[in-house]
């Protein structure tokens, strides 16, 4: 389901994948199947998502942007891929990979060029400025480890 409200400019959308309103999708963009695309979000060209991703509103993938699988996104999570913006200027594209069945917390902030481990938990309003190991919950300003995740 493409609601006609949003402006979805990719053939690379996977079967069941549901995008809402007012969600702008670049022609390169690559998304996988069973996926929930919410209200207010924009996805750039050099952007990859895998299948039963949930990316809650107010979301922005920018370019170097990889998700993997059965990743949850909560809403107004903000990633770069800038270390050093300027306008107008040549950057050093930072590429971001979130690994298989992570969460991340409504309100949080990704700094450009980290990975974020299969099963991790990123808290609420984190900051996140390093590489977070598999299987962690994190959380804070910087984000910082708080226990391991047992299977579930």
């Amino acid at each position: 389901m493409i609601h006609p409200l949003s402006d979805v400019q990719s053939a690379n959308i996977g079967e069941d994948t549901r995008v809402w309103q007012f969600v702008v999708i670049l022609p390169k963009a690559e998304i996988g199947n069973n996926c929930n695309i919410c209200s207010h979000c924009f996805i750039e060209n050099d952007v990859k998502i895998g299948d039963n991703v949930t990316i809650k509103c107010g979301v922005y993938l920018w370019d170097g942007i990889t998700i993997e699988d059965n990743v949850q996104i909560g809403p107004n999570v903000s990633f770069t891929n800038d270390k050093y913006p300027r306008a107008k200027r040549p950057f050093e594209l930072q590429k971001t990979l979130i690994k298989k069945n992570a969460s991340i917390g409504v309100g949080s902030i990704i700094l450009g060029g980290v990975t974020i481990g299969e099963n991790a938990m990123i808290g609420a309003g984190s900051v996140v400025t390093k590489d977070i190991p598999a299987n962690e919950l994190w959380f804070g300003n910087p984000a910082i480890f708080v226990r391991k995740i047992e299977e579930i």
